[in-house]
């Protein structure tokens, strides 16, 4: 008798074990999950310029490398010598750019002559005084000009669009995941991407304006203008709580 209930007994718990797992959806190893569903959402946040980048260059022409290379070095020195006293980190810094001496041809294929270029560049935050530093330099003249932002104004830019794009891709994954009749969603991958948008700078109309105005005021005319700052979090939610089927 008591062989009898335990044979039924377990023949009852493994039929109540297979209809469990019957009900439970088969999803096969390594397959993706369903209800995946894939948006994105940008924000971005004007940033005035507050980092100019002014470049200072001198060319020359002779018969001879050597001569030309040493009217290029007497340039640099007499333009380093008027900039570096008015250098501060962080506010104007000075730097050497491109140096070279380059063969011209002629019609025949000889070297009819030797042409060299050198470059200063002067960068930072202080714009007045890199405008009144390049002003005072004579033997270089303005080759490009370019504003930019400052890592600490990047920063900035960037962490007020981030919030807001976090929080519209929040907002819409809600919305869309309603829309198909989810109650919820849950976060499976994202992504940000960051990047700086505005008018591209025009060094050589911008450098000849300047040049042209600099006698007047004893100062280079520079005007910053502004940028936009632009974060877009893009990625993919799952769907979940789908609500009850109506019979």
């Amino acid at each position: 008798m008591k062989r009898l209930l335990k044979r039924t007994l377990s023949a009852i718990l493994l039929g109540t074990a297979t209809l469990a797992a019957l009900a439970q959806p088969v999803t096969p190893p390594g397959a993706p999950p369903n209800n995946l569903l894939q948006l994105s959402a940008s924000a971005s946040v004007e940033a005035a310029h507050d980092r100019v980048m002014l470049s200072l260059g001198a060319t020359r022409e002779g018969a001879q490398p050597g001569a030309v290379q040493e009217q290029l070095r007497t340039a640099l020195d007499e333009a380093l010598a008027t900039l570096r006293p008015q250098a501060q980190p962080g506010q104007m810094e000075v730097r050497t750019g491109g140096f070279s001496v380059q063969p011209r041809y002629g019609r025949e294929g000889r070297i009819q002559s030797w042409v060299g270029s050198a470059e200063l560049i002067l960068e930072g935050r202080d714009i007045q005084r890199i405008s009144r530093a390049a002003a005072q330099v004579s033997s270089m003249s303005v080759s490009g000009l370019s504003f930019g932002l400052s890592r600490e104004q990047l920063q900035q830019a960037e962490s007020q669009a981030q919030q807001q794009a976090i929080a519209r891709f929040r907002a819409k994954a809600g919305e869309l995941a309603r829309g198909f009749g989810f109650a919820d969603y849950e976060l499976r991958e994202v992504t940000v991407q960051s990047a700086e948008q505005g008018p591209m700078p025009r060094p050589r109309m911008m450098a000849m304006e300047a040049r042209s105005s600099a006698a007047a005021d004893g100062a280079l005319p520079m005007e910053p203008g502004k940028t936009q700052v632009l974060i877009t979090v893009s990625g993919s939610v799952q769907m979940r709580g789908a609500p009850a089927r109506q019979p």
